[in-house]
């Protein structure tokens, strides 16, 4: 198979190649600034889907019969149920939360931002098992009702209810920071001539502020059901069965790998669906101001009698998302030490963690602004085909990408293998759709006028993106950033898989005590990850201009 993989490679990138420039000529041709690096990008997170098409095609048909299957169809069910539910929840815990925290006299608004969206940090396998730790019909609470009122048992958490709880409580930030980053560069003066004609903040909000939040809320919709798709820790932890969880258990279990390729090109062929729905929820209207204006808050909203409800459902959302798995991991680590138990040495975990987080955020936004500014100034099927190519591999578990990288780094690329490089390379496979989002709905905003007026004074291509457009979006760049910051922290498949011999994250560490059941040698490092992962996210929320 291996031989046939280059030839089918090199017609790819030439096709596309040839495709861009017809385009090009026919629409306008955008800088080779732009175009250039978007394709080879485009290049790269085209590896994973043609490893799997061509393992997939060797394995007759055989493998494409099983898909059809009753049981295959009824896993597919199960998955968009948990997928819409999830997505839908997270989007009505996060609008409110991202207004009441940018738009509103909130008390302590900075406290709350900040505190709502660090459930992000957490693993979701870490999540699942706290959830069935502290929930689960012979849990901590249950332990707390039975001393109390003699409750014996309490209702089972397994299943689709603990799925949603706890999928829900570890995504809803994605929805949380890309409608911040919108909120923060709307024209504050569109609510003031509102709110001047007359209208209500309520009837402000749901006339004028929603419907440009449209982008931000689709984008991180987008974020939250390619997450849920992809996810393999708490659903089974929680015991739900979804096609993820079957493409593992197919490559744990089988010796055959080919139908665990067919499966995991029909999560493809999903993610490509959800992401062709949330264009279409997009729409083609405008979202940025006919003049400069001003980005920032205006005039806040007062909540008057409704700040008590307010603070009570930001605390709510805190302690159930953040401070209660804090805490039962606290506790863990508490009673490990009690007991005598050895904690692992966590400094070098700690460096391993933040150098590669931080060197994956930074390649995930730069490999981001040109394809976002490829899909928002010249619009074609060409530059649409490589936004949507963005978004592919954040749908596909990251054993399958890990794997695709391995084959093409061992027999293409074998200075590659095993280092650094190829490892940073998954993690923007897997985390370019966030940076993705976040950067084209900033873009959005922008009036294009700008950069022309910049062109018409003499500045290059090079020079607009550098010193007008990246300035324009830097708070969806800043909030890109941190997201695939935040992802790479805690991303375990593709670590244990593709690190070099001897590189240990904070992450493989939780997983290889936690498999162990040394649930005190786990907390200590997924509490220090939350802490570590915290600060960049508490920094960059703390500058914003509000």
């Amino acid at each position: 198979m291996g031989a046939a993989v280059l030839p089918v490679l090199k017609s790819i990138s030439r096709s596309m190649i040839h495709a861009c420039r017809s385009l090009m000529d026919r629409l306008g041709r955008p800088p080779a600034v732009i175009w250039v690096p978007a394709t080879l990008v485009a290049a790269a997170l085209a590896l994973p889907p043609v490893y799997l098409l061509l393992r997939a095609a060797g394995s007759g048909a055989d493998a494409w019969e099983i898909l059809f299957r009753v049981r295959i169809l009824q896993i597919l069910i199960r998955t968009f149920l948990l997928v819409g539910a999830v997505t839908l929840t997270s989007v009505l815990l996060a609008v409110p939360l991202a207004w009441l925290t940018v738009r509103t006299d909130l008390p302590l608004r900075r406290v709350w931002a900040v505190a709502t969206a660090l459930p992000l940090v957490i693993p979701s396998y870490v999540g699942g098992l706290i959830v069935v730790a502290a929930l689960g019909p012979r849990g901590m609470l249950q332990q707390l009702l039975d001393n109390l009122w003699g409750l014996d048992r309490l209702p089972d958490i397994y299943g689709f209810p603990g799925a949603l709880l706890t999928l829900t409580l570890l995504s809803y930030p994605y929805v949380l920071l890309t409608v911040r980053a919108a909120l923060l560069r709307m024209d504050p003066a569109l609510e003031e001539v509102s709110r001047g004609l007359g209208r209500s903040s309520l009837t402000t909000f749901f006339r004028v502020i929603l419907p440009l939040l449209r982008p931000s809320i689709a984008a991180g919709s987008l974020l939250v059901a390619l997450y849920t798709l992809s996810d393999f820790g708490a659903v089974s932890l929680l015991r739900y069965e979804t096609f993820t969880w079957a493409i593992f258990l197919q490559y744990d279990s089988a010796l055959d790998r080919t139908l665990a390729a067919s499966m995991s090109l029909v999560l493809v062929a999903i993610a490509l669906g959800i992401v062709a729905a949330e264009a279409l929820t997009r729409g083609r209207a405008r979202y940025f101001r006919s003049d400069p204006g001003a980005s920032g808050t205006g005039g806040r909203v007062r909540l008057g009698r409704w700040r008590l409800p307010a603070l009570a459902f930001c605390l709510t959302v805190t302690v159930i998302s953040l401070a209660l798995p804090v805490s039962i991991l606290g506790y863990w680590v508490v009673r490990g030490l009690a007991a005598g138990e050895q904690l692992p040495s966590l400094w070098i975990l700690t460096r391993n963690s933040l150098l590669v987080s931080t060197l994956a955020a930074g390649v995930a936004v730069a490999a981001a602004v040109p394809i976002a500014s490829l899909s928002v100034r010249y619009p074609s099927f060409f530059s649409t085909l490589i936004e949507r190519t963005a978004y592919v591999g954040f749908a596909l578990p990251g054993i399958a990408i890990a794997l695709a990288l391995v084959f093409f780094g061992a027999n293409y690329a074998p200075p590659l293998y095993q280092t650094l490089a190829l490892l940073i390379l998954a993690y923007m496979v897997l985390f370019l759709s966030p940076a993705v989002g976040a950067a084209r709905t900033s873009l959005l905003q922008v009036n294009p006028k700008i950069e022309d007026a910049a062109r018409s004074l003499g500045r290059t291509p090079p020079g607009v993106l550098a010193s007008i457009t990246v300035p324009l979006v830097k708070p969806g760049l800043m909030a890109g950033a941190a997201l695939v910051f935040l992802l790479t922290m805690k991303e375990l498949p593709a670590t244990l898989i593709l690190s070099p011999i001897g590189f240990n994250t904070l992450a493989t560490s939780i997983w290889s005590a936690a498999s162990e059941a040394f649930f005190a040698r786990a907390a200590a490092p997924a509490l220090l990850l939350i802490a570590v992962s915290s600060i960049p996210l508490a920094v960059l929320m703390l500058r914003e201009r509000r």
